[in-house]
């Protein structure tokens, strides 16, 4: 109990304090809890009402800027032995980990995402709108790749199909939308009905062909630290020559092969955040890095917002969303925000060539 006390203590937390950052304690074996079971503790115990903080984010903020290591726990111990020992993101495990997250109904994730329906960092550069956050987003994307309209342009995790619609509306090019999430697919074809688009049920290890521009937003996080060489081989091998392949995703600052416990058992099956590393030795000799953008900063604003809206929606969704679920959804939401912060987590837009011209990137 007194080590859980201390730590929170040297993070500048207090326990039924009166900052918005400190946390009510409702049942007093929650330092054990935390203390055995570390992060998956600490998480279904918030589900469980256990404690309660005003402001998550702050009190994950404040958490996550400690440098020293988590205690360690069965539960972390599992995860990373699970990890080592099998491919968590193997062919069959991805389409079990999309329908967790992915496929749980689209009106949960429409009551708080963009009329683009970007369910990733938005660019929040001389604005605080989330939409407008958006649109800037996706055009920066678009000039970073240099679209134009004869482009052919995959798009590895098309998601709700937003992107796909953007860079048609705005650059005419066509684009191909791939994912293995079904309700995703359903949507994004009804969503870009009429454009030069074609969505597609795949996982990218299977597609073929060749693209003047690649994408890859927000989907990068699900591939696995065992895939990484095999993804970028893959990309490489449908870009061709003169092609630009523009990679999105969240980072971190350490190479780890486990994701935290608690994300992979209730939001993100088998994810896993990359480092700058294990990016590198995955694209050496196939891919050349021209252009690398950090706007980490920029997600806190991005989940804050979705965080409002969706904590203004949820409970006028379907009634399979009960509290617990609207309490996980909302510790999920705010504990990232806290971890980019802590500049614990990043937001990374990376891109690459194969070396054939000179490229001059925007901001």
């Amino acid at each position: 109990m007194q080590y859980v006390i201390n730590y929170f203590k040297k993070a500048g937390i207090g326990i039924n304090g009166t900052r918005s950052w400190d946390i009510q304690v409702h049942n007093p074996k929650l330092y054990a809890r935390i203390f055995k079971e570390g992060t998956l503790g600490l998480g279904e115990s918030y589900m469980e009402k256990w404690w309660d903080c005003e402001r998550l984010d702050l009190f994950f903020e404040k958490l996550l800027s400690l440098t020293a290591n988590e205690h360690p726990n069965w539960q972390m111990l599992m995860t990373k032995l699970r990890a080592k020992l099998f491919n968590v993101q193997s062919l069959n495990n991805a389409k079990k980990s999309v329908q967790k997250h992915y496929d749980l109904g689209n009106d949960l994730y429409l009551s708080f995402l963009d009329p683009y329906n970007q369910y990733t960092c938005g660019y929040f550069e001389n604005t605080s709108d989330l939409n407008e956050a958006q649109e800037k987003k996706l055009n920066l994307i678009c000039k970073k790749l240099q679209l134009k309209k004869e482009d052919s342009v995959l798009d590895i995790g098309c998601g709700w199909g937003g992107f796909a619609k953007y860079a048609a509306e705005h650059f005419g090019c066509h684009v191909t939308g791939i994912s293995i999430s079904d309700e995703q697919i359903k949507y994004a074809k009804d969503f870009t009905k009429g454009l030069s688009i074609t969505i597609e049920y795949m996982d990218y290890r299977n597609m073929t062909g060749k693209f003047d521009k690649i994408v890859c937003v927000g989907m990068f996080e699900h591939v696995g630290y065992k895939n990484y060489r095999l993804y970028m081989k893959k990309v490489a091998s449908l870009l061709k020559d003169d092609g630009l392949f523009l990679l999105q995703t969240i980072g971190r600052n350490n190479t780890v092969t486990m994701a935290n416990p608690w994300i992979d058992k209730y939001i993100f099956p088998g994810g896993m955040l990359s480092s700058l590393k294990q990016i590198g030795e995955a694209t050496e000799n196939l891919l050349m890095l021209e252009d690398f953008h950090n706007f980490g900063l920029y997600y806190y604003q991005t989940l804050l917002a979705w965080e409002e809206r969706f904590r203004k929606n949820c409970h006028s969704l379907s009634q399979e969303y009960d509290e617990t679920f609207c309490r996980m959804w909302r510790y999920y939401l705010l504990s990232c925000a806290g971890s980019f912060k802590a500049r614990h987590m990043h937001l990374w837009q990376i891109v690459f060539s194969k070396g054939k011209n000179m490229y001059v990137s925007i901001r």
